[in-house]
């Protein structure tokens, strides 16, 4: 499968969702920016994976992004989104561009909502209506030391 045959528009990603339900698959979300990708993502992406059948990824837009983290993205949101479909364990990705990926979580009705240990459960966007409509809000190890941040800090220092 191409990687772009993995990158679904909004109208589309519900319905791929309930398909892969219907089939007794269990449908794993998280989202996130993916601006440079490191070890500490694909360690992550590939941990949530593991937690059900298939898994599709939320990725801010660049206007997204930008509201996020001030001089960012890095890399524009077709090039980011081709490099998360290339993995293996990532079976969708979608792009959002609201503050939060609220709206698409109900869009997409997960049976597992997953973000990095950074986070307590009661502070992941959509965690209510997930656990609201029977499915688990997990959170992951992250890899120590690895971040976006810290990557562009380190080549700033370089220059």
């Amino acid at each position: 499968m191409w990687s772009k045959d993995k990158i679904f528009s909004r109208s589309a990603i519900g319905t791929v969702a309930a398909e892969w339900r219907a089939h007794g698959r269990r449908v794993v979300f998280t989202n996130g920016c993916f601006d440079l990708l490191h070890l500490g993502h694909v360690d992550y992406l590939e941990k949530a994976r593991h937690l059900g059948d298939a898994m599709i990824v939320g990725l801010n837009t660049d206007a997204s992004v930008s509201r996020l983290k001030p001089g960012r993205p890095l890399q524009d949101e077709d090039g980011r989104a081709r490099i998360l479909a290339s993995l293996m364990f990532v079976d969708a990705v979608v792009l959002f561009d609201e503050p939060t990926p609220l709206e698409l979580i109900t869009q997409v009705r997960p049976d597992i909502l997953v973000k990095g240990d950074d986070y307590a459960i009661s502070g992941i966007v959509g965690h209510e209506f997930v656990l609201n409509n029977g499915g688990q809000v997990l959170t992951v190890p992250l890899v120590a030391g690895y971040s976006t941040t810290r990557i562009v800090e380190r080549i700033r220092e370089q220059l």
